[in-house]
């Protein structure tokens, strides 16, 4: 397994601070097993930190937050290459862990038992004197939620929105027409000039990908 943390990206106004830490494991779901790269954020300010997914590795994250104080473990959804180190970050961190109940049964099937917190829409985390913002999102999976740092015009995706398209919804739990309903209603309605950054691969922004709509629509699945 191979990890890499990079420091504060980007231009972040207003003192936010954001780090991103890539682990490398694997996705399993509906009998199949793909190797994966994922980014983890790390959001706050130099006390304070919100850990936004769990993926893989609890080392380099631990060591990205360093000795601030961890407010929550966000997970964007439950799908388990997601999810896979949020008790170990929740017991070094004494974090409560929040998750979106429609992901139970994805939560079920990696922590079976492993009691966690919930997350809800418009449920508001404040960190280092910001707020983010929790955005319900369902497609890829049914509870899937994005969260939103206004301060910052930094919207964070989990596997909702790539660079160049929707996350997947081939598999079980997932729905095309859901997805696309999110992303259009829910994110391209945000400034163009939204900084997204995403659960697996390189940010975009919201103005670079909203033109495509029509296009995703048309490709389907």
């Amino acid at each position: 397994m191979s990890t890499e943390s990079t420091g504060p990206e980007g231009s972040v106004p207003a003192g936010l601070r954001i780090d991103r830490v890539v682990t490398s494991g694997t996705f399993s779901l509906d009998g199949g097993t793909w190797d994966v790269d994922n980014n983890v954020w790390v959001v706050g300010d130099d006390d304070q930190a919100v850990i936004i997914d769990a993926a893989h590795d609890a080392a380099p994250i631990l060591k990205a937050v360093g000795d601030r104080d961890v407010v929550a473990i966000v997970l964007t959804h439950a799908h388990n290459d997601h999810i896979g180190v949020a008790p170990e970050l929740a017991e070094a961190t004494g974090a409560p862990i929040l998750l979106h109940p429609a992901d139970e049964m994805l939560w079920d099937r990696t922590h079976p038992g492993v009691a966690h917190d919930e997350l809800s829409d418009g449920q508001r985390i404040v960190v280092g004197g910001h707020e983010l913002e929790v955005i319900n999102t369902p497609g890829h999976s049914p509870g899937s939620c994005v969260v939103w740092a206004p301060s910052a015009n930094v919207l964070f995706s989990g596997d909702t929105l790539f660079q160049g398209g929707p996350g997947a919804t081939g598999r079980s739990f997932s729905s095309f027409d859901d997805i696309i309903a999110s992303i259009r209603d829910r994110i391209l309605v945000l400034d163009p000039q939204t900084r997204v950054c995403t659960g697996h691969g390189d940010e975009t922004t919201v103005g670079a990908e909203a033109g495509d709509l029509d296009e995703w629509i048309r490709r389907g699945h």
